[in-house]
């Protein structure tokens, strides 16, 4: 897990809505440091929270006063409605940049106005995002079109030669790894599991505590840990990869 640029590799898809310029690109350490905002809103895979609803109704006002929001057809977020509440995403999607923008800071902004309305509280301490498989190769060109055909994926539009993605936004993406040569008694396809920072350390500690062993210890960023068997699994975070 180490090709990483200043906007972040998100999931998703751009969309006619979501063309904007990177003249308000920021750093996802400035979108964390937003007063008001950032320490509801952790950047996993794109700023990410969720509510906590007692019923799907309420859960259906929220999604209507985020719906009243000024702009927000123009940059539509991530909605995943389940019986326990509403998670929501944002992430600003274009040609050269995946990452935190000043529209996503306000848009944050507008929807924990929105849930504040109806007595709703963020609960960032739940959030998490398994994306992306991660898969080695050596000729990476030969093998990204079969993944691109069995998911039914489509290029990453900023890392086209490098990134699949599901054109619905629902699935996790598929990075691939350059590997010098095929590696005799390693996997060379793994998850990614995304978490707040602040998650993360006990997250690690209780998968060691599980059986895990920790193989590559890249804190903050990540680490990579194995299973009994030697099975693979990174644990990430945000944390100094602007």
């Amino acid at each position: 897990m180490t090709r990483f640029v200043a906007n972040v590799r998100y999931r998703g898809r751009m969309t006619d809505h979501d063309r904007p310029t990177t003249t308000d690109g920021i750093t996802t350490s400035r979108f964390r440091a937003t007063e008001g905002v950032g320490e509801h809103w952790p950047v996993i895979d794109g700023a990410t929270t969720f509510f906590a609803t007692d019923s799907f109704a309420t859960s259906a006002r929220l999604i209507e006063g985020i719906a009243g929001i000024g702009g927000i057809e123009d940059h539509r977020p991530d909605i995943d409605i389940r019986p326990d509440g509403v998670t929501i995403r944002l992430v600003t999607r274009a040609d050269d940049w995946w990452g935190m923008t000043e529209r996503d800071v306000r848009i944050a902004s507008g929807i924990l106005a929105a849930a504040a309305s109806l007595d709703l509280r963020s609960d960032p301490s739940v959030v998490q995002a398994v994306d992306p498989i991660v898969i080695g190769a050596v000729d990476i060109d030969r093998i990204r079109p079969f993944w691109a055909a069995l998911m039914g994926y489509i290029a990453r539009p900023d890392s086209p030669k490098e990134d699949l993605v599901d054109p619905r936004r629902r699935n996790p993406g598929i990075w691939f790894e350059t590997m010098d040569e095929v590696p005799l008694g390693r996997n060379r396809m793994h998850v990614a599991v995304w978490l707040p920072y602040e998650q993360a350390e006990s997250r690690v500690a209780a998968a060691v505590a599980a059986g895990g062993t920790v193989i590559f210890d890249r804190a903050p960023a990540w680490w990579t840990l194995a299973d009994p068997e030697g099975n693979e699994a990174d644990i990430a975070t945000i944390v100094s990869r602007d």
